[in-house]
């Protein structure tokens, strides 16, 4: 008892530390962002956007849809597209299409602070994310009509309520989310523990890393990846922060992770969440990997070709 008493404990410890880093990044941000949607800044970048959404084969008012889930998150995304979903007649892949775009490329001011945290340089984090989303979008679209599926009128499965609420309700929401964050951390870290002392994690890493390592995600980053991969982005970013400042895991092997993680992650809750708006599985979940996957594959490729120095100057950090 004493030995899962000292478990609890020194976990207990490690989720406030994770906490504290990821707090640090989300409150600011959160408060900043909140401050520029009410001054409309979203609905200016999302006209700027919509001659873009043609290359996925999305009508142009779907930029305001897109950037809305860029600049704050996926549910603020959902809530602009059911706005405009009675109004903009879609197909089944242009759903898809767009709801896959969103989840490559959301909650940006929180999730690329996460990355510059741990070590990537924002700009190109960016840009693999902003492209990445565009040419997957592109992809799937192109592939729908060349093949003629998904072409029949999308359905909602789900409207999720849109009344405004005022600011000390939405800063009573956003500590409840604050909680929940901990509350995860917590339980991951727990099950993190468990899954080492039954050395079930060692399993997992055999049978992931066939997948992760082309990718160029060494046996250290295994976990943390499939963790970022399965919950969220600041989840497992919040881990990889706190292997990097502890120096456990090299550099490229932080940069292969982020770098996956960014492209695929949550994929479970968010693909459900997709799927309530009129997306289907296979862009949403199986598209999304498999793109991921290749394309990390190959940026790595390409980084591992070029000098050192042109790493550390343009994708990351140097400690």
């Amino acid at each position: 008892m004493r030995a899962v008493f000292v478990a609890i404990t020194q976990t207990f410890r490690d989720a406030v530390s994770i906490s504290k880093i990821l707090f640090k990044i989300l409150i600011p941000v959160v408060i900043i962002m909140k401050v520029l949607t009410e001054l409309g800044l979203v609905t200016w970048l999302g006209t700027l956007f919509s001659p873009f959404m043609a290359l996925a084969g999305l009508p142009g008012n779907l930029g305001i849809v897109f950037v809305t889930a860029l600049l704050t998150n996926l549910y603020g995304g959902i809530i602009a597209f059911v706005t405009i979903f009675p109004e903009t007649p879609l197909t089944v892949a242009q759903v898809t299409v767009i709801a896959t775009m969103m989840l490559v490329a959301h909650n940006f001011p929180v999730e690329l602070a996460v990355a510059r945290k741990a070590g990537m340089r924002v700009t190109l984090h960016l840009l693999v994310r902003l492209i990445g989303a565009f040419l997957l979008g592109a992809l799937l679209f192109y592939t729908y009509k060349w093949g003629g599926w998904l072409q029949q009128p999308a359905t909602l499965l789900w409207t999720p309520p849109t009344t405004d609420v005022g600011l000390l309700h939405w800063a009573w929401g956003e500590l409840q989310k604050l909680a929940v964050i901990f509350g995860i951390v917590f339980a991951m870290l727990l099950g993190m523990r468990l899954l080492k002392y039954a050395r079930i994690n060692d399993g997992i890493e055999w049978l992931l890393r066939p997948i992760l390592r082309p990718v160029g995600i060494g046996r250290e980053a295994t976990s943390v990846t499939l963790i970022g991969m399965m919950l969220g982005l600041a989840y497992g970013g919040g881990l990889i922060i706190r292997e990097a400042q502890s120096g456990n895991l090299p550099d490229r092997d932080i940069f292969a992770s982020i770098t996956l993680m960014g492209l695929t992650h949550s994929v479970i809750e968010d693909t459900l969440l997709m799927m309530l708006i009129g997306g289907h599985l296979s862009g949403l979940l199986w598209g999304r990997i498999a793109f991921s996957l290749i394309a990390a594959y190959l940026i790595m490729r390409f980084l591992r070709a070029i000098p050192t120095t042109y790493f550390y100057r343009y994708a990351f950090h140097e400690k």
